[in-house]
């Protein structure tokens, strides 16, 4: 049996019927850059995640930019980010002539570990961005009580986590300025790149739309040195119809979860927490094996495709290496990159498919 990580071909099959007559019809119109689909979906993703505006860009790293760039982020600032963790977090502070500190995550969860927030502080601190990693929202009571202390901006990386929910909030509702992301593989994902920027701050909506098209606020008159980062009308057309999905593909998929944690558990295996005041959407399932590499080739002889997020610790990349990065320094994220492995989890996988990964992770 054949098992992908994803199933994106399911997925649209599953609402041809609504992705076509809306893609038809941005071609119909023939207004294909921040159009009326553009406009309609920052209003409708505001409203889902209760805040005040949304902008449309071309991508999560480009919202992780101009979101430290509309806060005032720049050179000789740092900014505090988890050691494990997509590269774009840290990729977006070095992009802005900033510099990316480091902490450690938790063992149990992979969320960065706010008792070590404080002693990473120093005067050039701007900034904190915790990320809801995998789907799991991170601490942000205590992010926030932290950054309020000392007055530190709150930017939440919520590429992961679309949906999720933190006690009575939607994550990227929390923070001072929020990114998400609509990478094809995401929760709510399109049919290429697209990200957005949500705030409750007019200040900072302001300046990311100046900065997604060329620092202007009048056509042809830039003000400040932009981008050219506009999410474009299509992708904008297809999330519109996938956001009416998004809170069942949600459920779906914690429902696979649970199947899944309650089988494996069982093994010893340490799998994805659940907190009573959180709500996990699971991104990916990611657990965690000892011998990864060995089970990752069992899966794969047997035709089920799996995934290692992430394979290095942020600190030890090349770019960042230059800054100091050296092994030991984060121990728990050097670890989850030798042990951790994303199985698949989708909201179209049907019975017999779920079992035939258990089984497999079973038998290995």
């Amino acid at each position: 049996m054949k098992i992908p990580l994803l199933d994106l071909v399911a997925q649209y099959q599953s609402i041809k019927g609504e992705i076509d007559p809306a893609v038809m019809d941005v071609l119909a119109k023939g207004s294909f850059v921040l159009g009326s689909n553009v406009a309609a979906l920052e209003q409708e993703i505001a409203g889902y995640l209760g805040v005040d505006y949304a902008v449309g860009l071309a991508s999560g790293t480009d919202a992780l930019i101009i979101a430290l760039r509309a806060a005032g982020v720049g050179p000789d600032d740092e900014v505090i980010v988890p050691a494990y963790t997509f590269f774009a977090t840290a990729g977006a502070v070095l992009s802005v002539g900033a510099r990316p500190v480091f902490v450690d995550v938790f063992e149990n969860s992979y969320l960065m570990d706010y008792s070590q927030i404080e002693r990473a502080i120093t005067s050039k601190t701007k900034a904190l961005i915790p990320v809801h990693l995998y789907g799991l929202p991170a601490d942000m009571a205590e992010i926030m009580a932290i950054a309020e202390k000392h007055r530190l901006i709150v930017i939440e990386d919520n590429a992961q986590a679309f949906g999720a929910q933190y006690k009575n909030n939607k994550t990227a509702s929390i923070g001072h300025v929020s990114c998400l992301s609509f990478f094809p593989s995401k929760n709510l994902g399109g049919y290429g790149d697209g990200g957005m920027l949500v705030t409750n701050e007019s200040s900072i909506a302001e300046q990311a739309r100046m900065l997604r098209a060329h620092g202007w606020r009048k056509k042809y008159f830039p003000e400040i040195l932009g981008y050219n980062s506009r999410l474009d009308e299509l992708q904008a057309a297809i999330l519109r119809v996938k956001l009416h999905h998004l809170d069942a593909w949600n459920q779906r998929r914690r429902a696979i979860a649970q199947t899944y944690t309650k089988a494996f558990t069982a093994l010893g295996l340490r799998c994805p927490l659940e907190m009573p005041d959180r709500q996990h959407v699971y991104h990916l399932y990611v657990a965690a094996f000892e011998q990864r590499d060995r089970v990752q080739q069992g899966l794969k002889a047997q035709g089920i495709a799996s995934g290692v997020y992430y394979p290095q610790p942020v600190h030890l990349t090349q770019p960042c290496r230059a800054l100091g990065g050296k092994e030991g320094q984060y121990p728990v994220s050097e670890q989850a990159s030798r042990e951790t492995l994303a199985i698949p989890i989708y909201p179209e996988m049907k019975r017999d498919q779920i079992d035939f990964v258990i089984q497999n992770i079973k038998n290995m």
